[in-house]
């Protein structure tokens, strides 16, 4: 079995790390998997990439590479909001 990278761990991490309080953003794989849904949707509906990674990669694959690098927030106030 191969392992996926990023983790979820590594998403969930990169994406507290953007934090402005400093309290966690996200806590939980099922979190994690909403934002990027969410992410992907926006990118399939014409929302511009912002990482560096974009070739022909699927909508999801980006949004989960978008979490991980940190170049877009999630806010919590709405947990599965993707700004």
């Amino acid at each position: 079995m191969a392992m996926l990278y990023p983790t979820y761990r590594d998403v969930i991490n990169a994406v507290n790390a953007t934090s402005e309080d400093g309290e966690p953003i996200i806590e939980s794989r099922y979190s994690v998997v909403v934002a990027a849904a969410k992410r992907a949707r926006q990118i399939v509906d014409g929302s511009p990439v912002t990482c560096d990674n974009h070739g022909d990669e699927k909508a999801l694959t980006l949004a989960i590479d978008e979490l991980d690098e940190g170049t877009v927030r999630v806010l919590k106030h709405k947990e599965t909001d993707v700004q």
